[in-house]
Parts: structure tokens; C-alpha cells; sequence
């Protein structure tokens, strides 16, 4: 039993799902509260990976992250980082790939909060940061949480656009989804069906988890969707 390929894939998914709920929230404030003509637009960029083939933008992404790129010449030569084929890149395109995974569920949550909580807050002298992370945030917990476990879900689940930037490295960006393809290739359905039974178990007990102790919002937030 090769552990590699699941170590990998909970490590991705671990750090996309802090890097997306770092990248999002702030995001998803500006959605909640924004006026703004743009506001469609963004949501509908964000909304997009919920509705595109994952080849799709694996494809773009392919070229995006490519050395003949300006993103992936940039990045390469000044921080000398490589994202076709590599770790990083794969962290960077789970995060484009479940971003409406966490940006939607905290979004709807902040809408939700009454005005009067952050206006006696402003009242108080609390700065718009003060009263998103010390009063907002904490009353969104339940959204919060749901954000959480869709985008590690999520990453974990990822097999197109994984294997379209990542490709087939082991030890480096094999990830379990890829090796379930690659046993199931060769015909080795024992090996396929314990790294998919570990998923599935894995994914079970986590969203049983949040079902027992979130009250049923992961299921009000796909059905108010």
C-alpha cells in the first residue's frame, strides 16, 4: 500500500481550503454588501468552475501556467517558481477551481446577518475589519464551517484539472484521484478500491460530522441555491 498519493491529497486539500478561506472572505464581503454594476459580473467569474467541464479550465489553466505565459514566464523567472507539473501549481489551481465552494456559502451567510449587528459595531468605533472578524465572522460560524468542508471536499475529490497541470509525478503531484485512475488502468481493482474506500470513508465521517453539529446548513444552503 503506497500512502503517497493520499498524503498528497490531504495536504492539498488542507492548504487550498486555508489559502481559499484567506482569499474569500474578503471577496465574499464585497459580494454581501456591494452595490456595484460589476457585482453580476464577478459572480458570475466566480460561479464558474460550479459549471465548466473540469478539462475546460484545466485547458486554460494549461496555458495560463505555461513558462511561454506572461503568469508562468513571471513567475519563473523572479520567484523562480514552476507551476505546470509541480505542487504549486496544483495548490493554485484547486484554489481557482473550488473558490465558489467557499466564497458562496461565507457570502450567503454575511448576507443573512442582521444590519443592526454591524451598525451598533460602527456605532461603537469598530473599523469595517474590526467588525468582520471580531462580530461578523464569528456569528457565521455554521456558514463558515460549511465553506470549509465543501472546499476540502472538493480538492480531495479533483481529478481533470489535477491531472491536466499536475499530470502523473509520484511523490509530487500523483494525488489519490489519479491513483485510482492509474490502478483501475492496469486492472488492479484491489489497490483502486482501497484508496476509494479510504475517500469514501474519510468524506462520510467529516460531512456526517458537520450534519451533526451544524444543524442541517449544508443542506439549507444547497437548497436555498
Amino acid at each position: 500500500m503506497d500512502w503517497t498519493p493520499l498524503i498528497l491529497t490531504f495536504k492539498l486539500a488542507t492548504l487550498t481550503t486555508v489559502c481559499l478561506f484567506v482569499l474569500s472572505t474578503p471577496l465574499a464581503y464585497w459580494l454581501a454588501y456591494s452595490k456595484s454594476k460589476m457585482k453580476p459580473i464577478v459572480e458570475t467569474l466566480v460561479s464558474m468552475p460550479l459549471v465548466l467541464p473540469p478539462t475546460v479550465l484545466g485547458f486554460y489553466m494549461l496555458l495560463a501556467f505555461s513558462p511561454n505565459s506572461w503568469l508562468g514566464s513571471a513567475l519563473q523567472n523572479i520567484l523562480g517558481v514552476k507551476l505546470l507539473f509541480s505542487f504549486p501549481g496544483l495548490v493554485l489551481a484547486s484554489i481557482l477551481y473550488s473558490l465558489p465552494f467557499m466564497v458562496q456559502p461565507i457570502q450567503s451567510g454575511l448576507a443573512a446577518l442582521p444590519k443592526n449587528l454591524s451598525e451598533a459595531a460602527y456605532l461603537m468605533g469598530k473599523s469595517k475589519w474590526a467588525t468582520l472578524w471580531h462580530i461578523q465572522l464569528p456569528n457565521i460560524r455554521p456558514a463558515l464551517l460549511t465553506g470549509w468542508v465543501l472546499s476540502f471536499a472538493h480538492t480531495v475529490g479533483e481529478f481533470g484539472v489535477v491531472l491536466m497541470i499536475g499530470g502523473n509525478i509520484p511523490g509530487k503531484t500523483k494525488v489519490a484521484s489519479v491513483a485510482i485512475y492509474d490502478e483501475v488502468e492496469i486492472l488492479n481493482y484491489s489497490q483502486a478500491n482501497t484508496y476509494s474506500f479510504i475517500l469514501f470513508a474519510i468524506s462520510f465521517c467529516i460531512l456526517l460530522t458537520v450534519y451533526l453539529t451544524n444543524g442541517g446548513y449544508l443542506k439549507r444552503f444547497w437548497a436555498h441555491d
